[in-house]
């Protein structure tokens, strides 16, 4: 069986570096245009290309998403832009639009559908696959035994990608027109408010100014409110049923985000690779992926295929790590590591350390003491990006994170 891939977003150009560093196979991202997250920086046209050459120098692979969905006026400039990825060695566009994978598959792209058609049988997938669709990215909706089952029935030139960690939509696919209705960003064009997670109140038209608050429990409301989805705990049945890609969402999220999901599930796939019968689950992996989030998690429909996959989110994520900066130059002869500061730490935190390097991994050290760039001794750092020298008993590398351990 060939291995699954490792699939990471990247929104900006530091998440891009952090993907790669951090173990992803492949990268999807956007261009300035027609790629559904409008307000993540994106790459400009020369970013594009240097990113397609970093990552093939690296054996990686860039997908590039074109997955709006176009009116016709939009479809202005679309050839030349399709022509542009073609001439810059793309490994493929995620698509959604049918006339738009026609124009792909003119260009010569290679043509990934995305899961915004919301793929979820293995009829629809021959149907794409016979368009010239060469990846189906199925729909969140999908259960895991209907993606086994699936697999069994479609020729090995079909690949499925799915998603594996990251925010849930309460609308199927992301089909959703509430954002667009209540601010005018609609969530089919890549600028989704999110308005699903508001806090919301019934009144009636009788008694104006009057509100009466929609509430569950504790005077909060989870009724359009979905938990994030990590399937980490279930790397072993995923790669048994024949998926042949694992997406991680999260286009809009920081690099620390990046860091750690995309560093525990390639521990997990590894090491699952590595010893398929003693394989464990590291539990410090799990950790680290609550770490980063902002919801608790759930595991969507992979095991519950009926309209409600029990994913409301009640939970208050605690966290037992700070991001609190990024190794920017190694560790010098006087043993020294340059750190940009992310959040604010002060001399005798304890510091626990995010790496790709499994000797660095989890270790941790007291910040005994640093220095700014004029050398001066600093007892705390809480300006935003500042550089600084701190002393570290590790040999660490540039794009390591320095976590602050929060005592409890």
């Amino acid at each position: 069986m060939k291995r699954v891939e490792l699939l990471a977003p990247a929104g900006s150009m530091e998440c891009f570096e952090t993907a790669l560093l951090y173990g992803a196979d492949a990268v999807y991202l956007a261009g300035k245009k027609f790629g559904l997250r409008a307000f993540a920086d994106n790459f400009s046209e020369e970013e594009l290309s240097f990113v397609v050459k970093k990552a093939h120098s690296l054996g990686k692979k860039v997908y590039v998403t074109v997955n709006s969905l176009f009116h016709n006026r939009e479809l202005e400039g679309l050839d030349d832009y399709l022509s542009f990825l073609k001439d810059i060695d793309v490994d493929a566009v995620i698509v959604s639009d049918p006339g738009v994978m026609v124009k792909c598959l003119e260009h010569g792209l290679e043509l990934h559908v995305s899961t915004q058609v919301s793929t979820m049988n293995y009829g629809s997938v021959m149907f794409w696959h016979n368009m010239g669709a060469k990846r189906i990215v199925l729909g969140r909706e999908t259960s895991l035994a209907e993606i086994a089952e699936m697999r069994k029935k479609l020729p090995d030139s079909v690949e499925i990608e799915s998603f594996v960690h990251g925010a849930m939509c309460i609308a199927y696919s992301g089909r959703c027109l509430l954002s667009a209705v209540l601010t005018g960003r609609s969530g089919n064009r890549g600028a989704c408010a999110q308005a699903c997670r508001w806090k919301f109140a019934l009144s009636e038209k009788d008694h104006e100014g009057q509100y009466f608050p929609i509430e569950e429990e504790n005077h909060e409301t989870f009724i359009l409110n979905s938990k994030d989805m990590m399937m980490i705990e279930h790397v072993p049945e995923l790669i048994e049923a024949g998926i042949s890609s694992f997406k991680v969402e999260g286009r809009m999220k920081s690099m620390y985000y990046v860091a750690s999901v995309i560093h525990a599930y390639r521990e997990a796939i590894d090491r699952y690779y590595e010893d398929r019968e003693g394989y464990v689950l590291d539990e410090s992996l799990v950790k680290d992926l609550k770490d980063c989030a902002t919801r608790g998690f759930t595991t969507g429909f992979y095991f519950d295929n009926g309209d409600n996959a029990g994913d409301q989110e009640r939970t208050k994520v605690e966290r037992d790590y700070i991001f609190c900066g990024l190794v920017k130059e190694a560790r010098d002869s006087e043993g020294y590591i340059t750190v940009e500061q992310r959040n604010k730490f002060v001399k005798g935190d304890r510091i626990n350390i995010l790496s790709p390097d499994r000797n660095n991994y989890n270790r941790e050290f007291v910040m005994e003491g640093f220095l700014d760039t004029e050398g001066n001794d600093r007892d705390q750092a809480p300006h935003p990006q500042e550089i600084l020298r701190i002393k570290c008993p590790y040999d660490l590398r540039p794009g390591d994170i320095l976590r602050t351990v929060l005592e409890k």
